[in-house]
């Protein structure tokens, strides 16, 4: 009887992970190979929004067509929201990591509301209008800067608490020999333990990464104007622009789909470490 139970269980397993793979194709593989067929055919083919296969691929001439439209506004777009993804990200990860490495190491009788603080911006909706008012009284609306603080206010607290949740398991001692030995509080931090987030800091600059690099609610709010375009914003102009061309469409879909595509899948274990690597202290 015993061994009926474990014969099933590595059935139910597979049956599982079979499942899990149907789906999985379904929804993110068949979308992606349709936005591919249909950013390689012509105007005509691609009008019909079939999955088919493309009787001339059309690949260059729609790839050019793209970076050429509006004066170029892809390149503009994609070097845009480069300079916005490095630039928030590596705030996110020092500032976040910084919060964090206090908030775990020294216990005041503010450090519940803190914590309350903290979650809260996970819960709580962003207010646009508020936002808008303060960027505007700091001169900062309408300006990369602007979008730059706004990105890494909305995901200071995921990070906050990504970071702490890993520094939990680093041992008390490191910051006592290093103290010791003479560090400082800003040199205990960078020196012996911001080496030690490595496979956290791998983890949040990926997620935010992706999560940045596809904003498009923020940008449209507080960056607006076509020189200030980001890649997710082409997306929202051709779809007005070239309605009724959707090879185009598509092709600009596409470019604008493999960067983070291709972040995710090299740095898919690391995520998976790092999201990990906290929950379990000891």
């Amino acid at each position: 009887m015993t061994t009926e139970v474990v014969s099933r269980k590595p059935r139910k397993n597979y049956l599982l992970s079979a499942v899990a793979i149907v789906l999985s194709t379904v929804v993110f593989v068949i979308p992606f190979v349709f936005i591919l067929l249909t950013a390689v055919k012509n105007r005509q083919e691609a009008s019909r929004l079939s999955f088919s296969w493309p009787t001339q691929w059309h690949l260059v001439q729609n790839f050019v067509d793209v970076v050429q439209a509006r004066d170029y506004m892809l390149i503009i777009a994609f070097i845009n929201s480069t300079i916005l993804t490095v630039a928030s990200v590596t705030i996110l990860v020092v500032l976040a990591a910084m919060v964090a490495f206090v908030l775990q190491r020294r216990r005041t009788r503010w450090t519940g509301l803190i914590n309350f603080l903290v979650l809260s911006g996970l819960i709580i909706p962003p207010a646009v209008v508020p936002t808008i008012w303060v960027l505007q009284k700091l001169g900062l609306f309408r300006t990369m800067p602007g979008l730059i603080l706004v990105e890494v206010a909305f995901g200071l607290s995921f990070c906050v608490l990504l970071f702490r949740a890993f520094i939990a398991t680093i041992p008390r001692e490191l910051d006592e020999a290093a103290i010791i030995d003479g560090a400082g509080p800003v040199r205990l931090f960078f020196r012996v333990v911001l080496p030690l987030l490595r496979s956290v800091i791998i983890t949040v600059v990926v997620v935010q990464s992706v999560t940045i690099f596809n904003d498009f609610v923020n940008p449209l709010y507080f960056l607006p104007g076509d020189q200030n375009a980001t890649v997710q914003l082409t997306l929202y102009n051709f779809s007005s622009a070239y309605s009724t061309q959707y090879n185009l469409l598509f092709m600009d879909i596409l470019l604008i789909t493999i960067p983070p595509l291709l972040m995710f899948l090299f740095f898919n274990k690391r995520i998976v470490a790092g999201m990990t690597a906290g929950a379990i202290k000891g």
